[in-house]
């Protein structure tokens, strides 16, 4: 029974935090797995560091030892995000107490005030920003919405680096008078969206402010987005709908709708929507599996623009219709059989399912 009215709980405190859920406790075990089978695995690993002497060579331990796992710094904070946001939309996960072990033995007091110390660190200045940044925040979020004494205790614990990258962005974003549209980690418009989400979130209007500020800056004049040149072969997000993705969050419903007029006027122009979903060729390659994800993000995106729409907007079921074949698409990949995309493909996954 306690058990019962906890999992009650948690999907209620998922409702008031605006999100969905729809992933089932099976399939929640089967991404649980994939990211607790990285949280600890140092090996391989594709480090950022900018090397200032020989004593710098250490192990990714060293530097990261919140997280080290995963293969690279980002795709270990959005594990750790998934695993928090899993507890919570599918409370009766079986893998529960090998996550709440997980994360307990993660999130310390030592363990982030050394990653908030290299975060600070003259020689991290672009340690991975904005990707990174924005999922740190997007775990943030999670943690902040969450009722329960532990997600409370694991979010004074990672609060320092919450807090770290809030001001990093308050320091960045004045200084980027041109932003970055590729369809990898650099994108402004993906950090920016998680940024915004986080500071309504957790009520941060100061960073609310001027995240809006700089998306309207950046794109409010945006017209005509080449859809046509997408994807890249290494993209795992679209330049063109993780732009509208984030300007649904910044305009009403009708100034967006005349905004995606002008900058995406292909879907208004086809009854189908020009982007198909994505075939990788080569699992086991770390670059080319990116389009995986692509079709993951694209899925959420396509929702997301959606959404942004007035009800009655005639070009909201061609997005969905093109949503739901990218989730399709995507979904079958997620445990693709090599560790070159089950180490974050799983975030994707459940940020496409549990998104509202």
């Amino acid at each position: 029974m306690v058990r019962r009215a906890a999992g009650i709980a948690a999907v209620a405190l998922l409702a008031a935090a605006g999100l969905r859920a729809e992933v089932d406790s099976a399939t929640a075990d089967r991404f649980a797995k994939l990211a607790l089978a990285c949280l600890d695995r140092e090996y391989p690993n594709k480090p950022e560091q900018v090397l200032e002497g020989a004593s710098d060579v250490q192990p990714p331990r060293a530097f990261h030892p919140a997280f080290y796992g995963c293969y690279d710094w980002h795709s270990s904070v959005h594990g750790h995000w998934m695993l928090v946001r899993l507890l919570h939309a599918a409370p009766s996960v079986a893998s529960a107490d090998r996550i709440r072990a997980g994360l307990d033995a993660h999130f310390t007091d030592q363990a982030i005030a050394a990653e908030t110390k290299y975060l600070d660190s003259p020689a991290a200045r672009t340690f991975e920003r904005p990707y990174g940044w924005a999922w740190t925040l997007r775990l943030a979020a999670d943690l902040a919405a969450a009722d329960d004494a532990e997600s409370k205790a694991w979010r004074a614990h990672v609060k320092p680096l919450e807090d770290t990258v809030v001001q990093h962005l308050h320091d960045y974003l004045p200084r980027l008078t041109l932003p970055v549209r590729s369809g990898v980690h650099p994108n402004t418009a993906f950090a920016l969206a998680l940024a915004l989400d986080y500071a309504r979130a957790v009520g941060r209007p100061d960073l609310e402010k001027i995240l809006i500020s700089r998306a309207s800056f950046y794109y409010g004049q945006d017209r005509g987005c080449p859809l046509a040149y997408e994807p890249s072969g290494e993209d795992f997000l679209s330049p063109c709908l993780a732009e509208a993705d984030l300007m649904r969050r910044v305009l009403t419903p009708r100034e967006y709708g005349r905004w995606l007029k002008r900058f995406l006027p292909q879907v208004a122009a086809h009854k189908t929507f020009p982007l198909t979903p994505v075939t990788v060729t080569d699992p086991t390659d770390p670059k080319l599996v990116h389009w995986d994800g692509l079709n993951l993000s694209r899925a959420w995106m396509l929702k997301g623009i959606a959404q942004g729409l007035p009800p009655s907007d005639a070009r909201r079921p061609v997005l969905l219709k093109a949503a739901a074949a990218h989730e399709a698409a995507g979904l079958a990949r997620v445990s693709s059989g090599d560790y070159a995309g089950e180490h974050w493909l799983a975030s994707f996954a459940v940020y496409l399912l549990t998104q509202p």
